[in-house]
């Protein structure tokens, strides 16, 4: 009678394959997330200086109240990432500044953008290493390493 079955050898290689799939797979994966998250909240600040806008061709100015965007412009709702509004640098109802700041797993993030629609990232966290970026702020949005 013929005997069926795996030798041990034979389940060993497809674990080890299946390891050394899964080691490139999943920070490609991870790093994929990371992006599409980041392009949340580059949309959601896009999103917002286009209504700010709007708002300032009616009323000439960004909102009346110290501190605060015009309260009839709700800040959006972005996966991991907190949206506020607040006057820009010239401090006054003639700026502002909108911020996506990271929460949960993309706490380390934080991108800008202002009436000048000048655009920053102010905080990153390096894939490749996983520390905090230096040399920030810098006038792009950095989504993937040093890349705009």
């Amino acid at each position: 009678m013929k005997q069926q079955g795996f030798t041990v050898m034979e389940v060993m290689i497809v674990v080890a394959i299946i390891g050394l799939l899964a080691a490139i797979a999943y920070p490609n994966y991870t790093s994929y997330v990371r992006r599409a998250k980041i392009q949340g909240a580059i949309s959601a600040l896009a999103s917002q200086r286009f209504s700010l806008e709007q708002y300032y061709q009616n009323n000439r100015n960004y909102g009346t109240v110290a501190n605060a965007c015009p309260a009839s412009i709700s800040m959006p709702t972005v996966d991991s990432f907190s949206v506020t509004c607040s006057w820009g640098s010239s401090a006054d109802d003639q700026s502002y500044l909108l911020t996506a700041t990271g929460t949960g797993g993309m706490v380390g993030f934080t991108y800008t953008q202002n009436e000048q629609n000048q655009q920053q990232t102010t905080a990153f966290i390096d894939p490749s290493t996983n520390a905090q970026k230096t040399g920030l702020p810098t006038n792009c949005w950095l989504t993937k390493g040093n890349e705009c």
